[in-house]
């Protein structure tokens, strides 16, 4: 379940870019916790202190991802109780203020379709997963933001975070010396 909800949604999300619809309604992105800079992407842990899901980190690899290859995501996570049947994530990908793709994801489902070894129900404890997606040759050079709310079956706060991925073709060379 934790590597649908944190490995394979990440990745699909970035996979889904290609794939979107415009829709009406758009909400503002928060960054309010941990957060994770790197040259072509970044995260932040926007989840509470008491949510079932701490993300402890995300590693991509390759840093930062690119169009047309494989993409393996790591995630270290400690799950303090039990994730039951039911449990949920909600995603959402925009291109600057442009929402491109909003779409719920039933995470036990997921963890099965991905034939992942963490499954529901989940016990409590500290886990490490890696996830590999290949990525769409065709995502668009921009910059994307992905926003991952995750829920148990009861509707309570489960994880939270935000990503920023830049698939921007650097215009300029560096100058080292």
């Amino acid at each position: 379940m934790l590597r649908s909800s944190l490995f394979t949604l990440f990745a699909l999300s970035i996979a889904s870019i290609t794939y979107g619809n415009p829709l009406v309604s758009q909400t503002p992105l928060t960054n309010v916790g941990r957060a994770h800079t790197t040259e072509g992407w970044s995260y932040s842990d926007c989840g509470l202190a008491s949510d079932v899901v701490q993300i402890e980190s995300i590693n991509v690899s390759p840093d930062p991802p690119k169009p047309g290859q494989a993409l393996t995501v790591t995630v270290k996570a400690a799950v303090t109780s039990p994730i039951e049947e039911g449990a949920y994530a909600d995603v959402v990908v925009k291109l600057g203020l442009i929402k491109l793709l909003q779409k719920r994801f039933d995470l036990c489902e997921e963890a099965i379709n991905a034939n992942a070894t963490v499954q529901c129900p989940v016990e409590a404890g500290v886990y490490t997963i890696a996830q590999t997606v290949d990525l769409p040759r065709e995502i668009p050079r921009a910059k994307f933001s992905v926003s991952v709310r995750g829920f148990t079956g009861e509707d309570e706060d489960m994880f939270c975070v935000d990503l920023k991925v830049d698939f921007m073709k650097k215009p300029f060379f560096k100058v080292t010396g």
